[in-house]
């Protein structure tokens, strides 16, 4: 079968990791993406394990690797007129940009959607910013750890009442986001083969936080008043909260309807007798006397290991997940058993595993397992297919003097 997105051709003119991560996307669907670099390459593409304190002789970035798979490599100086020439020549022949120049950046590079489309009126124009392309904040940098973390309301969120705001995992904001930039890509695809228009697609990592946030927003929007925070000493819900075992671990106990899971729950811990119990027959007693009940669970499952609670819980009607270590979390059993994980062969690192596109289809088996190209490996081919001569070729991939 063909490829989803066999035919298309994507100028990324992006790095770090929110619109790059939306461009291996639209690699792993069939797309031919070329990737617009600086000189050397982009900053993401240096960050081996060793420089983030792992003990390891791989000599590339992974991350970079697994948000820049299966692209083509096109270094430019854009601060070179015959750069930017031979770019527009590139896009040209596209049918998406992406990009996450900022909007001043881009106007004075003559790549802004207004330009673009005057230019070319069915290409699609995707952009990722911070806080949104208009606005007093359109040209304010941002990473996810701000726009998406800090500004939505999130980081406030997810920390107890009374402990630190926790510091984001890097990529969680831009992996959120890079899905709504190629959800709205396709869209303007979809809508282009309709009607044979192009159009710009906006995503904010703000925006993307909002929306992750909603289930919380959407009732602050309407009683203007702040979620409450989760309290694991006294929570609302005592089978909704983790719980710590014999070994230092942890376990979740996620069962939303607490009337309806608590007398399995009570069976796997053992103890019927608290179904007896006035304080916890009914999920408002339970709320009531929480903190009670959160200290005969605490004293419960610090009786066992995680291995042993893992074993015991398998054979009962709850719903739980131990919480893992990320080593643990690559070599989950079921995670194998769907193929989440995908095997490279990278021609100087050698082989190595990576985690695959975030969804599958039943008749299309998605790639995934490229490897990310060598900065400028496909300058030549590049601008040669769009139709520059040798000595233009040569101009336009030269780097300008502050670059060198």
């Amino acid at each position: 079968m063909q490829a989803v997105l066999e035919g298309i051709r994507v100028v990324e003119v992006a790095n770090f990791v929110a619109a790059p991560a939306a461009g291996a996307l639209l690699a792993d669907l069939g797309a031919e993406v070329i990737k617009v670099e600086v000189h050397g390459g982009e900053m993401y593409r240096h960050g081996t394990p060793r420089s983030g304190g792992y003990e390891s002789d791989f000599s590339e970035s992974p991350a970079f690797q697994m948000d820049n798979r299966g692209k083509r490599s096109l270094t430019l100086d854009l601060a070179r007129p015959a750069a930017r020439e031979a770019l527009l020549c590139v896009i040209d022949r596209a049918d998406v940009v992406l990009t996450n120049l900022l909007p001043e950046r881009r106007e004075r590079f003559g790549l802004d959607a207004k330009s673009l489309l005057e230019r070319k009126p069915e290409l699609i124009f995707a952009a990722l910013t911070g806080y949104g392309s208009e606005g007093a904040e359109a040209n304010t940098p941002a990473f996810d750890y701000a726009a998406y973390w800090a500004r939505s309301g999130m980081m406030h969120l997810t920390r107890a009442p009374d402990a630190e705001p926790v510091y984001m995992r890097p990529g969680v904001g831009d992996h959120a986001a890079s899905l709504s930039l190629a959800c709205g890509i396709l869209s303007a695809l979809r809508v282009r083969d309709r009607t044979g228009k192009g159009q710009a697609v906006d995503v904010s990592l703000l925006q993307t936080g909002l929306y992750i946030l909603g289930n919380d927003l959407a009732p602050a929007l309407v009683t203007r008043q702040n979620p409450l925070q989760h309290d694991r000493r006294q929570p609302r819900n005592p089978l909704w909260n983790q719980y710590r075992t014999a070994d230092g671990r942890w376990l979740f106990l996620v069962m939303t309807d607490s009337q309806r899971y608590w007398p399995h729950l009570c069976r796997a811990i053992g103890r019927d007798e608290l179904l007896e119990d006035e304080r916890f027959t009914k999920a408002g007693r339970r709320l009531r006397d929480a903190r009670a009940l959160v200290e005969i669970l605490d004293a419960v499952f610090l009786a066992r290991t995680l291995d042993e609670w893992s074993e015991i819980l398998a054979k009962h009607k709850v719903i739980w997940a131990p919480v893992l270590e990320p080593t643990e979390a690559i070599d989950d059993p079921q995670a194998r058993a769907m193929g989440y994980f995908k095997t490279v062969e990278h021609p100087t690192a050698g082989r190595f595993e990576t985690v695959g596109p975030p969804f599958k289809l039943s008749d299309l088996p998605l790639r995934g397992d490229r490897p990310a190209p060598a900065v400028g490996a496909d300058n030549a081919a590049v601008l040669a297919d769009v139709g520059l001569t040798q000595d233009e070729i040569h101009e336009a991939v030269k780097p300008s003097d502050e670059s060198r």
